[in-house]
Formats: structure tokens, C-alpha cells, sequence
């Protein structure tokens, strides 16, 4: 019997092990994990929803571009879009997420946890730029997320909505709200667009969620699998060009997100197995990342794999990520700045990824040649 502490620490061989599709009983739920079958099911969302009362997000922050689908789904995400393309994400953030690294990087002692102490602050930062709020307000703003989400978990596994999460809500939608009228914030952009305070909130809610918690993770497993596999880092030491396609490398094996929940609205057959309407399909982005019918040797970290972009790690269909451009500049910046340390090196101690349905590292604690 596969246990929900199993798939927290090592869900690899068991995701192999049920590939392309399997009931998991810890879970409660059917468990896509080949990559054609994923594509399938992310890009068909009138037969898996997103749109069901047990999706936990929506039940803390309302409804939002992530819980729901067709129409309103379009209404809540169209006006996110633009700000969100390639050319406008390097136009508004190249430049504060550039000075942002550097300044953590100075600030940076021995030895040092560049989880908490460069990865986290950085996607909170941004997260709060982004939201239209001055960066002073980073340290509040990672307040809001961690209430909101511990609510969010909790009613993920069976408890109310914490009182301590309605409270950060209250205070984010109050300064959410606030700021609609700035300038060149993306929140301003959405309620210009014809979105209600309510739904920019809710969808800014969610921007917290991908800003910080995916954001920080890829960072730091795209270092753990760099620090872990010290040849590979020296391919990359020797030719930087290889830089962007090791942490494509890193989101194929370890995506910060791991697991994305869908709902079936009707009794289907997928791959000869029978899903009925109303069962949980829970499609493992980290499973097809491995799929073995793709990437040659799937359990291997090479930066130098032709197919890397393959992944599946921003998901796919309608609800593909929002922020993956962004999220792409900010752990590529923090990464080419951080293999420039002499002499980097991981500590013996330090942990690898785990976690269900986010993944990292709960620490990275490298040191340096000073």
C-alpha cells in the first residue's frame, strides 16, 4: 500500500510503477502519469474541470482564473494575459528582478540557506512588485501568503478555513484594492480591463500562490540539481549557453509543482481505464516529466538533453501558467548569479526535494571561497 509520506519524499517509483494511468488509494484519486495522457486531460476541460466545490483554493480566496473554466475562466484570465507575455514581462521586470538578486547576493553570509536567504525573498519581492505594492511590503506580503495557504492546505485535508487565513485575506484584498488606480501595476491593468474589485483579488490571491511558492521552488531545485550533480555543473561552469536548458532540465525532473487536480464531468475511458463522473483525476506533471516513452534515460539530470523544453512543468491547455515567462527570468538570474560563487559547494546535510504537491528542498545550505 503506497502511503501519502512515500509520495512526499520519493513518488518516482511508484509514478512509473502506475504509468500512464492508476488508482492511488492514499490519494483518492486516479493518477495520469505518461505525458500524452496528461496533454489529454489538461487540454479537455469540459470532460476535467477545475470547477468543482472541492477545489480548496477557491473555497479560501472565491472564485478565480485557477478554479474555474470556459466562459467565466476566459473573463478572469484575458486581462492577466497581456501583462503577462514575453516582451511585457522583460519590459516591467529585467530590471528590479536583476537589482533584486544583486542585492540579496550581497547581503549573502557564510555558509548560507539560499532557500530563505535568495530564492524566497526574491519571488516575494517580485510577487509584491507585481501587485502594484512598494517593496517595503514584501515581508507583509509573505505574511498574507503563508496564512492564506496554510488555509488553503488545511481545507485541502478536511479542517474550516482558519481564521488566521480570512484575516490575511481581508488585509490583502484591502490593499489590493487600494492600488487598482497605480499606474503600471498588473492588478491596475485587470480592473481596467472590466474585472470587479472582488474577482482582481481573487485573482491576485492566486498570483501570491504561483509567485511565490513555484517560484521559489524552481530556483531551488534547479541548484540542488546543479550543486548535487557536479559534473553537470561543470559543463555549465565551462559553457554558460547551457545555463537555460539545465533548469529546463530541473523543471523535467523536480517541477516545483508537482501535481495539478482535475474533476471528471462524465464517465469516460481513458487508456482502457474507466473513470466515472465526479472522480478526482490527479495529473502528475512530475511523472511526465519521466516518461520514459520521451526522455532517454528519464532519471538522469543532463543539462545537456536535447529535449528538455518537453516538460510538462507549467501544465498545458487553458490553465497553462499564467507567470511562467516571469518566473523563467527570475530563476535564470538568480542562477547565473549564483554559479559565479568560487568554489560553491552543497552541504553534506542538506535535503533533497520533498513535498506531495509542491516540491523543494527544505533547505539549500551551500558555502563558498570568499
Amino acid at each position: 500500500m503506497v502511503t501519502v509520506a512515500q509520495l512526499e519524499t520519493d513518488p518516482h517509483p511508484t509514478l512509473a510503477q502506475v504509468r500512464p494511468i492508476g488508482w492511488i488509494e492514499a490519494l483518492n484519486s486516479w493518477v495520469v502519469t505518461s505525458r500524452a495522457l496528461a496533454l489529454a486531460v489538461l487540454r479537455d476541460p469540459d470532460t476535467f474541470t477545475v470547477d468543482d466545490p472541492r477545489f480548496s483554493t477557491a473555497q479560501v480566496v472565491g472564485p478565480s482564473m485557477l478554479s474555474l473554466d470556459g466562459g467565466p475562466h476566459k473573463a478572469h484570465r484575458d486581462p492577466f494575459e497581456s501583462p503577462f507575455t514575453l516582451a511585457e514581462t522583460r519590459r516591467r521586470f529585467t530590471g528590479p528582478v536583476q537589482q533584486t538578486v544583486d542585492e540579496l547576493m550581497a547581503a549573502l553570509k557564510q555558509p548560507s540557506d539560499l532557500r530563505t536567504a535568495l530564492a524566497g525573498p526574491l519571488s516575494v519581492a517580485v510577487v509584491a512588485l507585481s501587485l502594484g505594492l512598494p517593496p517595503a511590503s514584501a515581508s507583509t506580503v509573505l505574511d498574507w501568503y503563508t496564512a492564506i495557504s496554510t488555509s488553503v492546505s488545511g481545507v485541502s485535508a478536511g479542517h474550516p478555513i482558519t481564521a488566521e487565513g480570512t484575516a490575511a485575506f481581508a488585509e490583502l484584498h484591502k490593499h489590493v484594492a487600494a492600488g487598482i488606480d497605480s499606474a503600471d501595476s498588473l492588478i491596475a491593468t485587470a480592473a481596467h480591463a472590466g474585472l470587479g474589485v472582488d474577482e482582481v483579488v481573487a485573482n491576485a490571491a492566486v498570483l501570491m500562490f504561483g509567485g511565490i511558492e513555484t517560484t521559489e521552488g524552481m530556483i531551488t531545485n534547479a541548484l540542488w540539481h546543479l550543486l548535487s550533480h557536479r559534473d553537470q555543473l561543470d559543463l555549465v561552469l565551462a559553457d554558460p549557453s547551457l545555463l537555460p536548458n539545465a533548469m529546463e532540465e530541473s523543471l523535467r525532473l523536480e517541477p516545483a509543482a508537482a501535481v495539478v487536480d482535475r474533476y471528471a464531468t462524465r464517465d469516460i475511458d481513458l487508456a482502457g481505464t474507466k473513470i466515472r463522473r465526479g472522480d478526482m483525476v490527479t495529473v502528475s506533471l512530475a511523472g511526465a516529466g519521466r516518461d520514459p516513452e520521451v526522455f532517454e534515460s528519464p532519471d538522469k539530470f543532463d543539462v545537456r538533453r536535447a529535449n528538455a523544453r518537453r516538460h510538462l512543468a507549467f501544465a498545458s491547455g487553458p490553465h497553462i501558467c499564467l507567470g511562467m515567462h516571469l518566473t523563467r527570468l527570475e530563476t535564470l538570474t538568480a542562477l547565473e548569479a549564483v554559479v559565479r560563487l568560487p568554489g560553491l559547494q552543497l552541504a553534506a546535510d542538506s535535503p533533497p526535494p520533498t513535498g506531495l504537491v509542491f516540491r523543494k528542498p527544505t533547505a539549500l545550505n551551500v558555502s563558498w571561497d570568499e
